[in-house]
């Protein structure tokens, strides 16, 4: 893309892990110019200790610039102070009161940018009875109620992947987005607040009406029924998975796949609501009928009666299917590390993961010199409040 939406926008990140970073990643795929305030020489904790090596790391920071100062000295802290009136954004996600205490909160921030954006990304919010507690990915799912709709009913489990620090991240940024886009009709800056709380509610929203409409609160099949949908094995042992929603059309477009018109005449079946009611009866039929056929007889009469499916693929087989391929979400790096691009497009194109991951400090020089003369930033490298990456 020969411009990108945020073009010009400057970011400071003050922060780690994903909820931030992946919201601050998809900004700056879009253009912004994000640089990362880390620890010096170990840099953030996603780093693992592998420096830009870290996939982790790179999934989340790629083409983002490291500024390596410690922030538990004054120094730093009047450094920092003094960049803020260059950036558009300030973004952090430390402990809840914890960036006031280094000096570096809202207030101080507007003092010293009247317009700035200031963010902050917390667990459970910045105030409230949990408000001082830690949280990560899993805290997020247990609390928001996740575990009990995605496990069996009295056994709830670990989930597969993440998805609470996800979440965050994708209204982290468009929180951000809707705070610039403010900003640009009234030329004031606005403070936003969100946490993995607070976001991981976009999860539980169908949950939550289902919880109203059925009297008692859902787990994992209770939704299945209202969307009638199935995920049912083939003969050579694929998965196929079909989900019809309350439509007519679609059912009696599964029947004609299925030949079975039968159940489209059944009174157990024929209508939605019935079929609703009788789904738990209805689904091993669907079962048993699929894993007469192969993979390959199913697409191919799914297709042709116009039937909602998919495959049920793999992560490696996400990757390379074809569709996967031709909408380019992601970029594959030298290594084979798939970096997942913006899930957007502007007309017609969808924005590059541009640069790498910075190794710690690598641009420790450059951004505090845009404060500092050259002599400075020398010696609060030597006194060890600066770390630059000399390599």
């Amino acid at each position: 893309m020969k411009q990108r939406p945020l073009d010009g926008i400057r970011i400071l990140e003050i922060g780690g892990y994903i909820s931030l970073p992946l919201g601050t990643s998809l900004l700056c795929s879009l253009g912004a110019e994000v640089v990362k305030v880390e620890k010096p020489q170990v840099g953030e904790d996603f780093r693992r200790h592998q420096n830009d090596e870290s996939p982790y790391f790179r999934q989340y920071n790629h083409g983002k610039r490291s500024l390596s100062i410690d922030l538990k000295k004054p120094e730093a802290i009047d450094l920092v102070k003094s960049l803020v009136p260059k950036f558009d954004v300030v973004m952090e996600n430390l402990r809840p009161g914890k960036i006031d205490a280094l000096g570096l909160g809202a207030d101080v921030c507007r003092e010293l940018r009247p317009d700035i954006v200031f963010g902050s990304v917390t667990g459970f919010g910045a105030s409230g009875p949990l408000a001082d507690r830690p949280a990560y990915d899993t805290i997020g799912h247990a609390f928001g109620g996740l575990y009990s709709i995605w496990g069996e009913e009295g056994h709830p489990q670990l989930a597969g992947g993440l998805s609470a620090d996800l979440i965050t991240g994708i209204t982290v940024a468009t929180g951000v987005l809707a705070a610039l886009f403010g900003r640009e009709r009234t030329g004031h800056g606005q403070r936003f607040e969100t946490s993995i709380m607070e976001a991981v509610s976009v999860l539980t929203t169908d949950s939550i009406t289902q919880a109203f409409e059925l009297g008692f609160d859902p787990t994992r099949t209770s939704r299945h029924p209202q969307a009638q949908n199935f995920c049912v094995p083939t003969s050579d042992h694929k998965f196929i998975a079909v989900h019809l929603s309350s439509s007519q059309k679609f059912w009696q477009s599964l029947c004609r796949a299925m030949d079975r018109w039968d159940l489209a005449e059944d009174p157990r079946f024929a209508e939605y609501r019935p079929r609703e009611a009788n789904y738990f009866e209805l689904a091993p039929i669907v079962e048993k009928r699929f894993s007469t056929q192969d993979y390959a007889h199913w697409e191919r009469v799914l297709k042709e009666n116009d039937v909602p499916f998919a495959p049920v693929l793999s992560i490696s087989g996400y990757l390379q299917n074809e569709q996967i391929r031709h909408l380019q979400i992601a970029d594959e790096q030298e290594d084979g590390l798939s970096l997942v691009r913006a899930p957007w497009q502007f007309d017609g194109e969808r924005p590059e993961r541009r640069g790498r991951a910075p190794r710690v400090g690598a641009d420790t020089r450059s951004v505090a010199g845009e404060a500092i003369g050259e002599q400075e930033v020398d010696d609060l490298i030597a006194s060890g409040v600066l770390w630059a990456d000399e390599e």
